[in-house]
């Protein structure tokens, strides 16, 4: 890991960016305090008020970027009085109007989340992982997230009928068509926008941890190896150490010093543990929430 930089800085990020350059980030990914949410820690932000919280931070963001660079949000709204707000809808709109662009909604699929019930609705299952662009043309890399075909393509390919070895026309009408014998000889294909990722964890000193693979799979699509990669929240330091792990350089704020404390002790123990730690990181971890 020589030459690779892990900064992390104590402080509320609105604050702490001030004093950074333009344009010094290739990727930005962080998961803020949700509405309302770890009020016993990071004091709750109510829903009423999230938006204009946010704004001044995501200018920041903005400027820190590199137009090359991507954000990506991981948030989620919750329900107020027996419905859902609207303050990521609005949270959009005005970055919008700020100049982002979004580009594109992931969707992270907590697939061993507990079950449960409310007199309205179900317990939660996903959450949204916001794409946004500075500019048209931004940096992806979409061949290093690429999956295996998977037992499907093997019987799916076995048999081809004669529309399978052609273009041949949507029979819905939709005009696009398909030519399935192109599939014939590939091994791996491009996954979907839904990240299917467990929600277990194995740090308990930090009360909304999101898995490793969650910054993972987004620091392989959209960095490089030496890019910078920032957290602005960053929690227990998830986002750096899967950076650090992917050489890439990178910067997490924590506004909390039992948590910077954390993410300082995270870091550090991957340095002099490696790969040990690693290997027992990779499973698929989480808890909630947030980094």
């Amino acid at each position: 890991m020589a030459g690779i930089k892990t900064d992390l800085y104590l402080g509320d990020c609105l604050e702490v960016l001030a004093n950074f350059d333009a344009d010094s980030f290739d990727l930005i990914m962080t998961s803020p305090p949700y509405a309302d949410r770890r009020s016993k820690t990071y004091g709750g932000i109510n829903p009423n008020e999230y938006v204009s919280w946010f704004m001044p931070r995501a200018e920041q963001f903005f400027r820190v970027l590199k137009p090359s660079g991507t954000f990506i949000l991981n948030i989620k709204e919750k329900a107020v009085n027996g419905e859902r707000h609207t303050y990521v809808i609005e949270l959009i709109l005005e970055m919008k109007k700020q100049g982002w662009l979004w580009t594109e909604e992931f969707v992270w699929h907590k697939k061993n989340s507990y079950p449960g019930k409310w007199p309205n609705r179900f317990r939660d299952a996903w959450e949204r992982c916001l794409q946004f662009n500075k500019t048209k043309k931004f940096d992806m890399y979409q061949e290093a997230v690429m999956v295996p075909m998977g037992d499907w393509a093997e019987k799916r390919l076995k048999n081809l009928s004669k529309t399978d070895k052609s273009r041949d026309t949507s029979k819905v009408g939709s005009g696009f068509g398909k030519n399935v014998s192109n599939w014939l000889d590939r091994k791996m294909a491009y996954p979907t926008n839904v990240l299917h990722l467990a929600t277990e964890t194995g740090n308990k000193k930090h009360s909304a941890v999101f898995p490793k693979t969650l910054p993972e799979w987004f620091i392989k699509l959209f960095t490089r190896e030496n890019d910078w990669v920032l957290d602005p929240f960053a929690g227990s330091g998830t986002t750096c150490q899967v950076a650090q792990k992917l050489l890439r350089n990178s910067a997490g704020i924590e506004i909390l010093p039992k948590y910077y404390q954390v993410a300082k002790e995270n870091i550090n123990r991957q340095d002099t543990r490696g790969n040990m730690l690693w290997e027992e990181i990779v499973k698929f971890n989480s808890a909630d929430t947030t980094s």
